[in-house]
């Protein structure tokens, strides 16, 4: 029986860095899967149907919500997001990892179905830092920072619901901290399995 993968969630404030730092850890773990989301949004020039998305009309997304079809969804401006438990078991089953980016509610509502799942919070070394990355993309007005502030707070009040806190202080040593978690993890998989055999 081939070796399944394990599931990760990772959560962060806005302006922590997570997209930079899974950016790095997976240059340096090629044992991670991508899964496809479905959406209900309209397919972008180039996008293909289970390639970029699975694209469904809103109709039978609600269905296969309602038929539980669903790991996680969420509606994002206007349009509904969601991980498909099919997706997520055959990228599971090829023995690579899963890292799912979402947010608390995302979280506990993925916790409630995959009770295994690997949670992991990660942070910024302040309050004050997480300010200061905001304004430096240069992208947001005040109103926008405030909300967004007010929203980590509320984030970072979550976070010992969390199995492993990452400070992104710096994105080399975050990463390296998360690759090696990945890997005690494995390592604890396989020596779970030798036991059984």
């Amino acid at each position: 029986m081939a070796e399944r993968g394990s599931l990760y969630v990772i959560s962060a404030p806005s302006g922590a860095g997570k997209n930079a730092l899974l950016g790095e850890v997976r240059r340096r773990e090629t044992r991670i899967a991508s899964t496809v989301s479905a959406t209900t949004r309209a397919p972008r020039p180039g996008e293909r149907n289970g390639v970029d998305y699975y694209f469904l009309d809103r109709e039978t997304f609600k269905h296969r919500v309602a038929a539980g079809d669903f790991a996680e969804w969420a509606e994002v401006h206007g349009n509904l997001y969601g991980t498909l438990r099919s997706e997520l078991n055959r990228c599971l089953a090829t023995g690579s990892d899963v890292i799912l980016e979402l947010d608390v509610q995302g979280m506990r509502s993925l916790k409630s179905l995959y009770p295994g799942v690997e949670t992991v919070f990660l942070a910024p070394p302040s309050m004050e830092e997480l300010e200061r990355r905001l304004r430096s993309r240069g992208t947001n007005d005040e109103a926008d920072i405030a909300l967004r502030m007010r929203n980590a707070g509320t984030e970072m009040a979550a976070s010992s619901e969390f199995d492993c806190i990452i400070v992104n202080d710096t994105i080399d040593r975050a990463a390296a901290e998360m690759v090696e978690l990945l890997a005690a993890r494995r390592a604890a998989r396989t020596a779970a399995d030798a036991d059984i055999r």
